[in-house]
């Protein structure tokens, strides 16, 4: 059993240190930085409280397709009517391993691992019916690991004294392990209409990571309202003081120009719901749940090419355990979506007086699976003494 749980530890830090290729969502860069959802009793345990000495492995799965334009609070519905609207199709995996080094303090890691496909007019003959009367749409990818992230959690009351609520505080480090410069072809027409590719790189909703180094805050926690519910909370705020990356947008870019370069964008994410266990291993959820990305950054300049903006959903989800292994499958269904003003439509309403905002587009929903397993530790001596059955080795 020993050599079971070592070779799956073993496994997993192969995984998360030795591939050097990450993440993003919707035409609104926000990176897969999907925050904890909390604690839920699940078996009569809280899930996301770990004993001292054990561990446990995670792997996370999201998926969306983004499509719809919004300028502003406003849908440019006309994108989609008339066939020119930016299809981003997101895939991407977290896979995750935390130890506890007591029942309050506990280490994480978390590398994603993404494949992405985006499809358009405009980047490649065009829009306009001049250009591309035929409206061919083509594909660019980007397909790899992103940001690696290390985080420190600790609870701050002892859970064995406060059964009904606690919360948890975490801080961490995002490495720019993830390509920021991810290339692929993209078709353009010459003056006799033949076609010819011109290789530069991906749209920044699409690249692997982002190029900086971060600094990531974040809450988790929960509190029993009556038997067998609670309500949950958690939250993160990630901090990128580096203000462009070096990945030049296109070949015929100004090197001198800041907005030429892809931004080191802050982002955020916050949930709060209620669990519900109608039985033992199974439960429920609703929530609200809002993600973004801001036009100013916290630390450090906020030039650079972004499309900041945030989304508000509704997130029912469900949960089932058995065992060791908890399995939770949420859906956040968009509301509200809302691309405000960048630092460089900022700039150009001043210099023009002109009211200046980009377009980006916004998924409907999104998909967002998550298995976790515990072993070692403090976990494992209890299922043996419940007289839980091991067996045997092949």
């Amino acid at each position: 059993m020993k050599s079971k749980f070592t070779i799956i530890l073993i496994l997993a830090l192969i995984t998360f240190f030795s591939i050097q290729t990450g993440f993003s969502q919707g035409c609104v860069a926000i990176r897969n930085m999907s925050c904890s959802g909390g604690a839920a009793m699940i078996s009569g345990n809280t899930t996301g409280l770990l004993h001292k000495g054990e561990f446990q492995a995670l792997m996370g799965y999201r998926h969306f397709k983004s499509f719809r334009h919004f300028r502003g609070k406003n849908e440019e519905a006309n994108r989609v009517a008339d066939g020119t609207e930016v299809i981003n199709h997101f895939n991407s995996f977290d896979l995750g391993l935390s130890y506890s080094l007591s029942s309050r303090l506990s280490l994480t890691a978390i590398l994603p691992v993404t494949i992405n496909d985006r499809s358009s007019l405009y980047e490649h003959y065009g829009n306009s019916e001049v250009s591309n009367p035929e409206h061919k749409r083509f594909h660019t990818n980007s397909a790899g690991a992103g940001d690696i992230r290390l985080s420190a959690t600790y609870w701050m009351l002892n859970p064995s004294k406060y059964s009904k609520g606690n919360f948890a505080i975490g801080l961490g480090i995002k490495a720019p392990t993830g390509n920021p410069g991810v290339e692929d072809d993209f078709h353009k027409l010459d003056s006799l209409g033949n076609d010819y590719t011109v290789r530069r790189p991906v749209d920044q909703s699409i690249q692997l990571g982002d190029g900086g180094w971060g600094i990531n805050l974040e809450i988790q926690g929960y509190h029993l309202l009556f038997n067998n519910a609670n309500v949950y909370f958690s939250g993160f705020y990630l901090s990128n003081p580096r203000e462009v990356n070096d990945v030049l947008r296109s070949s015929t870019s100004n090197p001198g120009d800041p907005y030429s370069y892809f931004s080191v964008a802050d982002q955020y994410a916050a949930r709060l719901g209620f669990n519900y266990l109608p039985m033992p291993d199974f439960g429920v959820s609703v929530g609200g749940r809002v993600e973004g990305v801001p036009s100013e950054d916290l630390t450090g300049g906020s030039k650079g090419f972004r499309r900041p903006g945030y989304i508000i959903s509704v997130e029912p989800g469900i949960a089932y355990s058995y065992r060791s292994a908890t399995f939770n499958l949420n859906a956040p269904i968009a509301i509200f979506r809302n691309r405000v003003q960048s630092a460089q439509d900022k700039e150009k309403t001043a210099q023009t007086g002109v009211y200046t905002i980009g377009d980006a587009a916004f998924a409907d929903y999104l998909i967002n699976a998550t298995l976790t397993y515990r072993f070692g530790g403090k976990s494992e001596m209890d299922h043996q003494q419940l007289g839980d059955v091991i067996p045997p080795e092949n």
